[in-house]
């Protein structure tokens, strides 16, 4: 009975060890909700209501005909609407970008009058928690709701470690 509880042990370690090196969630947060880049979207509210952690990704939807995205460099510019010289244009209508990376970005209008009116986004980038890791990998309504399907290289490697994981459990349990 000892043996059959340290291979289950083992094997659980194993499995716990092996998927969580390759588990990785991304939000994808669509700017403004419903509404999309939009003046009347109300972007303060919706953006205190979210959690922006590193891996995760912006969509920014909009009209292209009449409007575009400008990243600011600094708060400086974000609080003053200077969007005269921005880091990058964003114009197709449809933009989506990854935050790579902790702190802040913001975002605003190209257009002055239209950030003065509130058409802008700070973001706060968190770091990813392990934390946050564990229960998306453990709760299969987050999984499908957060997890990006896997790549073929992750399958292969999901299906190695169960494999190796099964395995390991039967010889322990043979005794050898």
């Amino acid at each position: 009975m000892g043996r059959l509880r340290f291979a289950l042990a083992l094997v659980l370690a194993a499995a716990a060890g092996l998927g969580g090196s390759w588990v990785g969630a991304q939000v994808h947060h669509v700017v403004g909700g419903d509404r999309g880049w939009d003046p009347d979207s109300g972007l303060g509210a919706w953006s205190s209501r979210r959690v922006f952690s590193v891996g995760d990704k912006l969509w920014f939807t909009y009209s292209a005909a009449k409007e575009s995205v400008a990243e600011l460099r600094t708060r400086q510019e974000f609080e003053s609407c200077d969007v005269t010289n921005p880091i990058r244009m964003y114009t197709d209508g449809i933009n989506s970008l990854s935050l790579d990376e902790e702190g802040s970005r913001y975002f605003a209008s190209s257009k002055a009058e239209s950030c003065k009116n509130g058409l802008k986004l700070r973001v706060e980038v968190k770091p990813k928690s392990p934390w946050e890791i564990q229960t998306v990998a453990t709760s299969e309504g987050s999984a499908i709701a957060l997890a990006e399907g896997p790549s073929s290289s992750s399958n292969v490697r999901l299906r190695v470690s169960w494999i190796g994981a099964g395995v390991l459990a039967v010889v322990s349990l043979m005794g050898f």
